[in-house]
Formats: C-alpha cells, sequence, structure tokens
C-alpha cells in the first residue's frame, strides 16, 4: 500500500517567538516499489520530510496514510510502522552499538519477537545482500572499514525487511569509489526485493543513474516531483535554488547551444553517448 501525505505541515517550535515552519503543505503519493530521489539544498525541508514517513516526528497538520490507516490515529502502533518503514540515518554507522557484527545485525528482528532460527536466517540473508562475508559476522563493527560499517548498519535495518527503506544521503563522507559502491547496492537490493525505496541526497548526480523519480525540495514545499528527465530540464531553476544538475545535463545543453542538433534529455553518460553517436551517423559522419 502507498504512503499518502496530506496537506503536510511541520513547524519547529510553533506559537513561539521561534517558530519556524519547515515544511508547508505537502501533498504526496509514495507508491509500492518506486526508487524515489529526494534532493534538496541544506535547509530545503528533505530530512525534516522523511523523518514524518515513518513517524520519528509529528505533523503541526495534515495526516499521513499508510496501508490505509492514519499513522496520527490514538490506536495506531508507531513501532509496527518502523518494521515496514525502515530508516537509514546519515552516517549510519554511528547507530552501530553490539560487540559483534552479527549481533548488531540481529538486533532489529530479535526486538521483532522472531524465533532465534529465523533472526539468524534473516540477519545472514541482510548481510549477504550488502556484501558483507560471512567470516567477519563475529568482528566487532568498530574494527571494520567506513564502508562496511555503512553496509552492516544497512543490514540491519533490512533485517526487518521494511517495505519502504529511506536512506538519509547515504553516501556522506565516502571517497568516490565507496559512494559508487553504496549506490550499486542499494540499486541492487531495488531490484531484487521490489520494495520502496526512497533516497534523500543533495546531490543530483547521486540519483541520475538510479532513480526513476526525483522530488526536489525548496523552502519546506515540492518544488519539483516528475523523472529526472523532466526534472533536469529546468537546471537553470535548480541553480538557482543551489542545486547542480549532472554534468551530462550542461554538456547536452551545450551542445544544442552551439547548432548541434541533438535531445536534451540524457541524464547518464551512456545515454549521451549513444544520442551523441546517433547525431553524427544522422549526418554521415560516423557508420
Amino acid at each position: 500500500m502507498p504512503l499518502e501525505l496530506k496537506d503536510i505541515t511541520y513547524k519547529y517550535s510553533p506559537n513561539t517567538s521561534y517558530e519556524v515552519t519547515a515544511l508547508s503543505h505537502i501533498n504526496l503519493t509514495l507508491s509500492d516499489g518506486e526508487f524515489i530521489g529526494i534532493i534538496g539544498h541544506t535547509g530545503s525541508g528533505k530530512s525534516t520530510l522523511v523523518q514524518h514517513l515513518n513517524g520519528l516526528l509529528r505533523a503541526t497538520e495534515g495526516e499521513i496514510i499508510y496501508n490505509g490507516e492514519n499513522i496520527y490515529d490514538k490506536k495506531y502502533s508507531m513501532r509496527d510502522l518502523r518494521t515496514q518503514v525502515g530508516m537509514v540515518f546519515q552516517y549510519p554507522e554511528h547507530q552501530l552499538f553490539e560487540a559483534t557484527v552479527y549481533d548488531d545485525v540481529a538486533f532489529g528482528p530479535k526486538n521483532q519477537g522472531l524465533p532465534e532460527k529465523d533472526v539468524g536466517i534473516r540477519t545472514y540473508d541482510a548481510l549477504r545482500a550488502v556484501g558483507v562475508p560471512d567470516d567477519i559476522c563475529d568482528s566487532s563493527p568498530f574494527d571494520l572499514s567506513g564502508g562496511q560499517k555503512r553496509r552492516v548498519a544497512i543490514a540491519g535495518v533490512l533485517a526487518m525487511k521494511p517495505a519502504v527503506l529511506i536512506l538519509d544521503e547515504p553516501t556522506a563522507g565516502l571517497d568516490p569509489k565507496g559512494r559508487e559502491e553504496i549506490l550499486h547496492l542499494i540499486k541492487d537490493m531495488h531490484e531484487r526485493s521490489g520494495n520502496t525505496v526512497i533516497l534523500v541526497s543533495h546531490s543530483m548526480e547521486d540519483v541520475a543513474d538510479y532513480v526513476d523519480r526525483i522530488i526536489v525540495m525548496d523552502k519546506g514545499s515540492v518544488r519539483y516531483d516528475d523523472t529526472p528527465k523532466n526534472v533536469f530540464k529546468h537546471h537553470r531553476e535548480l541553480e538557482e535554488m543551489g542545486l547542480a544538475v549532472p554534468q551530462v545535463t550542461y554538456f547536452m545543453n551545450d551542445m544544442k547551444e552551439n547548432g548541434f542538433d541533438v535531445s536534451t534529455d540524457p541524464t547518464t553518460v551512456e545515454e549521451a553517448c549513444d544520442e551523441i553517436m546517433n547525431y553524427f551517423r544522422k549526418m554521415g559522419r560516423v557508420s
């Protein structure tokens, strides 16, 4: 079932002289199986938005519907919601706390009240899904590299088998190779599981190759909500918001402005190469 946000407004320190509106009248439907990127500059409201999705923050106004139920109803179980809508925070390795890798990943399933056998199956399945070998399961998570710690932290959420997985800046602080590995991992997990994935980032480059839909946040409101191709057509407006589109978009627009009859739709290097080769084939420059 989809997650529906209906007229969500959130204010910090409401009814005081320090009141700040962080979200203003947000209406969104996040459908099953989507891979969504939520983009925005620092302070745009993107992290505040996703913290509403599993009840970490409660809206000042509006309602959130999940599986046909309003999560703000008095009888609604936030604990059940958080097993279905899993959150991986920025720098998730800071959430590691158990003595071993296995115990850290098993913590969630144990708290779901699963039998020990099922806990073990989920734990090893989650670790393998993120590429963590069995032979480090008895190691301390604090002895791992930064990239491995992040994989273990993601596995800890995956082990609860959430229907919706939210990742808030999952590549923060990683080198380019580590960023690419984590993003490929997330894409592969989505393709295997078919669950809903919500990737929060300030980097268009990080999401261009992966997501099917981009929601652009600006000053607490949804500025754009569309496919990557359609969102990146607004590259001038995005720049004014402090966001840079992928370099491929700039390159294709420069070609267009310099007289080359090419589409500016490509958002990946592969798409751009195909478009340029097609152009030169039409011109008879290549066979």
